[in-house]
């Protein structure tokens, strides 16, 4: 398929399928690499064909499947220089793998990469804009709170894909524990729906098509939650816009680029 879609979304496992023309890449491999191959055949993609994992940082829910995957099929993963030290850490091996510079825009087959900073409590997390043709993508998740580099590089998106993890209020009526809650509520923890909604508004213009919200949590959050509080923000700024939610245990919304785009 010409286009993306979100394989599995949330604290359990997170990966991103974008296909072009001439490449494709998954954006972290959070699953099994069972479930990647489940989920990709869901939507016609082969796993052997997947040409690079662009790996946003270390946590275990974004590089569970790494190993397995890169392994069997000599599939390398593009992350920074610390994020890669993170990763042979924790997962003990070396695996073929791609270093780029934080901030800086590189090219892969016909697509052009580019990361940048966000705040969370890993060792040089990133989130990534990427363009093919005239379409730019925005992944932008696992994030304390919303910095104007961020804002800068969500400029002028087609789609985009944000975090909108927690209801500030479920999180402090949920049974957690405290220390856990203030990670979450921390300026590197995770988006509210509240500020979600917030940055959607501040990047919003005329072309924007979708936005998928992303990294929702099981138990101090809902999709009728989530959906209810941006799109209220949204209406409050005169701002309609298809949204959808990416779900952790089944693949969402896919994105065909021609279709959405080119009407």
């Amino acid at each position: 398929m010409i286009g993306f879609c979100p394989l599995a979304s949330g604290s359990k496992g997170n990966a991103i399928f974008v296909g072009t023309k001439n490449t494709r890449v998954l954006i972290d491999a959070g699953l099994s690499l069972s479930q990647l191959t489940e989920r990709l055949e869901q939507i016609d993609v082969e796993i052997s064909s997947i040409q690079a994992i662009l790996i946003t940082h270390e946590h275990s829910d974004h590089i569970k499947g790494l190993r397995l995957v890169s392994e069997k099929y000599n599939i390398p993963f593009f992350s920074n220089a610390e994020t890669a030290k993170g990763i042979y850490s924790a997962l003990g091996v070396k695996l073929r793998s791609k270093i780029f510079t934080t901030g800086e825009p590189f090219t892969f087959g016909d697509v052009e990469v580019h990361p940048f900073s966000v705040s969370h409590d890993t060792l040089d997390p990133v989130a990534f804009t990427i363009r093919f043709e005239e379409i730019k993508m925005g992944f932008c998740a696992d994030l304390g709170y919303v910095t104007s580099m961020v804002k800068k590089h969500l400029q002028k998106c087609h789609y985009l894909y944000v975090e909108s993890n927690h209801q500030p209020s479920m999180v402090y009526s949920s049974s957690r524990p405290e220390q856990l809650k203030q990670r979450i509520l921390g300026k590197q923890g995770h988006l509210s729906n509240q500020e979600c909604g917030e940055l959607i508004a501040s990047v919003w213009h005329e072309e924007l098509r979708h936005v998928h919200l992303a990294h929702l949590s099981r138990d101090c959050n809902t999709p009728e939650v989530a959906l209810e509080v941006v799109e209220n923000i949204l209406k409050t700024r005169q701002i309609t816009i298809p949204i959808s939610v990416a779900h952790q245990d089944t693949v969402s919304r896919a994105v065909s680029f021609y279709s959405d785009v080119f009407r």
